[in-house]
C-alpha cells in the first residue's frame, strides 16, 4: 500500500504544475507523465514523458525533471529538493531519485502495476539501501489518475475507429 504522510500546503499547486507538464507529454503523443522539481518553494526544473519521441527507454517525466535540476544547479546531487510527480514512480526513477538525494517525492496517482513507492515495492523504505527520502502519494489522485485514464481511452477509439475504416464496405 502506498505511503500516506499527509501533504503540506503548497503540494497541490506544485502537483498542478506536474498536471501541466503531462499535457505537454499528450501533446506529443507521449503516456501523460509530468513532473517538477522544486528547491525552497521554486520550480527549478520540468520534465514529461518523453520515451517514445526521444527512443529513449529512460526519457520518464521523473528522468527529464532530475537532468534538467541538475544542469540547473550544476550538481548531479539534489539535497533540499522536492520532486512531483502525476504517476507514482517506477523502480529507475525511484533508483535515480534516490541518487539525486532528493528529500521528498510526492505523487498523484499510484500504480498498481510498476510503483515503486508502495504500491509494488517501496523503494524509500528498504532499509539496506543508503537514502531514504520521505514519499507522500495521492495528491490530486483524481486529476492525475484521469489524465492517464482520459489518455487511454482516446488511444483506444483512435484504434477502434482506424480498424472500422480499414474495413471493407458492407454489401448490402
Amino acid at each position: 500500500m502506498p505511503d500516506v504522510t499527509p501533504a503540506l500546503p503548497g503540494d497541490e499547486a506544485f502537483m498542478r504544475e506536474a498536471l501541466a507538464q503531462a499535457q505537454c507529454a499528450w501533446d506529443q503523443g507521449e503516456v501523460p507523465v509530468g513532473a517538477v522539481v522544486v528547491k525552497d518553494g521554486v520550480v527549478i526544473a520540468r520534465g514529461y514523458n518523453q520515451p517514445i519521441g526521444k527512443h529513449d527507454p529512460t526519457a520518464h517525466a521523473e528522468i527529464v525533471a532530475l537532468r534538467a535540476a541538475a544542469a540547473a544547479l550544476g550538481n548531479y546531487r539534489l539535497p533540499g529538493c522536492e520532486l512531483y510527480v502525476t504517476l507514482e514512480p517506477c523502480v529507475m526513477c525511484s533508483g535515480a531519485m534516490m541518487h539525486a538525494r532528493l528529500s521528498r517525492i510526492v505523487y498523484g496517482a499510484s500504480d498498481p502495476k510498476t510503483g515503486a513507492c508502495g504500491s509494488v515495492v517501496n523503494l524509500f523504505e528498504q532499509e539496506q539501501l543508503n537514502h531514504h527520502a520521505q514519499t507522500v502519494g495521492g495528491v490530486l489522485a483524481d486529476d492525475c489518475a484521469g489524465v492517464l485514464k482520459d489518455f487511454f481511452a482516446a488511444r483506444r477509439a483512435a484504434a477502434a475507429q482506424a480498424r472500422k475504416a480499414a474495413l471493407p464496405p458492407a454489401v448490402e
